[in-house]
């Protein structure tokens, strides 16, 4: 078993052969986003240092800003006590994680009755992404 295939066999794949990845803003402690990726994507991270996920809805690679220019650097790699979750955590270029133009995909805030959008647009998704590029998670 080669060095680089030793340490991905200790994830924990689902069924699906994903598993689930937290990206954290190091700086900050922020919870950015929550995405997937499988064997591939966890590889090609570690190569690129930079945040590739599998798009479930588009059953591909989805280097993380490959539209936006809102990539992610790679700072450190985690695997949970139960080795099925990884975490990154990561410097988020340009401040925006989420596809709404926000800096975090958790934007909603249950205020007891329904979920509210407590956080600001950063920028107009409309000037993030091209009409053609629209599809996102």
């Amino acid at each position: 078993m080669s060095m680089q295939t030793k340490w991905l066999n200790k994830v924990r794949w689902d069924e699906h052969g994903l598993v689930p990845v937290i990206a954290q803003e190091a700086s900050t402690g922020d919870i950015l986003m929550f995405a997937w990726m499988n064997r591939e994507a966890l590889a090609k991270t570690a190569e690129l240092g930079e945040a590739v996920y599998w798009s479930r809805s588009r059953k591909k690679l989805w280097h993380k800003g490959e539209e936006s220019g809102h990539t992610q650097k790679v700072l450190e790699m985690r695997l949970d006590c139960d080795e099925d979750v990884v975490l990154l955590k990561i410097e988020q270029n340009g401040g925006i994680a989420c596809h709404t133009g926000r800096h975090s995909c958790f934007f909603q805030q249950f205020d007891g009755e329904d979920w509210q959008a407590v956080d600001p647009v950063l920028q107009d998704p409309d000037t993030i992404y091209s009409t053609q590029k629209k599809s996102h998670e």
